[in-house]
């Protein structure tokens, strides 16, 4: 390694330390948690290349996070994080099996912790992430205890929020990044955007798409390619249909099933009129379908009708490659974006 490389790489260092020691990995590089993608395959790859992998719960039963964290820790002895959605029916059973099985990080998502929570999965020493989509409710979550947060812009892939990634860090981290970490999310997929929300006052990031493509990931060979021919202005955002149905925007690749959905939200409308269901189980028929939706493209390959929930840094992701070479690729390009900084 030359002197000025090796001046970006430790500049590097220095930017993630924080970050790191958090997580307990190598390197502050988060994997968010893709639903059938972020399984103990790709989790413990990315945990062993020196990120930090984390388990997508998603409607799992605690009886199957059981089986899926003992198979984690079977293919790697780095830390490894679980998501869990704060919706779910058996939520405080899920937090249970975190902590039988000792896992360090719990992290929160889909909407302000449930009463309890928080003491739950924290009693045992355990650290919460949670997400912020907006500075109030940062504030708020920071208040309540969580021990970190992860800022997700609109350009992410999967459910969104209205505002973009860019706009979040220059707004949050400034008031935020000092009281806990603060890891930023959506649309990153180089090294220099890294190196930016780094010299931001992030400690660290959290990527998904850019993984999807890892050797190591499940995810059906149709799936991927659907993936390496994409431009970022394929992923797009779903539409509400009927303002009363709390309906998430999703981003996902255009496809036949993009039409589905808004069929789907046509008939739970439908429903709804007629007395059929309430707005809870309304809601909940919205969630089943994009478990199953994802499921079908993820896992059967059908590309057409499933959902190919993608960031818009799908454009970015140009082949299959190890887990470690994406990292690798990562921390290169930051580090001679942090070096060009300094000789500046």
């Amino acid at each position: 390694m030359n002197q000025s490389s090796s001046i970006g790489a430790e500049r590097l260092q220095r930017r993630m330390t924080r970050g790191a020691s958090f997580l307990g990995s190598e390197v502050a590089i988060l994997c968010g948690a893709m639903s059938w993608v972020s399984e103990r395959n790709l989790v413990a790859a990315i945990s062993n290349a020196g990120g930090f992998g984390v388990i997508a719960c998603g409607a799992m039963t605690p009886e199957l996070l059981d089986a899926e964290i003992a198979a984690t820790k079977a293919r790697t002895d780095k830390p490894f994080g679980v998501n869990l959605i704060t919706m779910h029916p058996a939520l405080f059973d899920l937090i249970e099996v975190c902590r039988r099985h000792a896992v360090g990080h719990v992290v929160l998502a889909g909407g302000l912790p449930p009463t309890g929570s928080l003491d739950a999965i924290k009693a045992d020493g355990a650290r919460v992430i949670c997400f912020a989509p907006a500075l109030s409710l940062a504030k708020k979550l920071i208040r309540s205890g969580v021990d970190a947060l992860v800022i997700e812009g609109m350009e992410a892939g999967g459910h969104i929020g209205p505002v973009s990634t860019s706009v979040l860090a220059q707004e949050m981290l400034p008031e935020i990044a000092d009281a806990l970490p603060v890891f930023v999310a959506g649309g990153i997929g180089r090294g220099e955007a890294i190196a930016g929300y780094l010299d931001m006052g992030a400690a660290g990031v959290q990527l998904g798409t850019r993984f999807v493509c890892a050797t190591e990931s499940i995810a059906h060979p149709a799936f991927k390619k659907a993936f390496l021919r994409a431009s970022a202005r394929d992923a797009v955002a779903s539409v509400q249909v009927d303002p009363r149905l709390p309906v998430i925007p999703v981003r996902a690749l255009k496809n036949a099933g993009s039409e589905l959905f808004t069929a789907k939200q046509r008939e739970v409308a439908a429903s709804l009129d007629e007395g059929k269901a309430a707005m809870a189980e309304a809601q909940l028929q919205i969630e089943h379908y994009w478990a199953g939706a994802l499921r079908r493209a993820v896992i059967d390959g059908d590309v057409e009708h499933g959902s190919l929930m993608a960031g818009q840094s799908v454009g970015m992701v140009t082949r299959e490659e190890p887990v470690a070479d994406i990292i690798a690729t990562l921390l290169a390009e930051a580090a001679q974006a942090l070096e060009k900084r300094a000789a500046a």
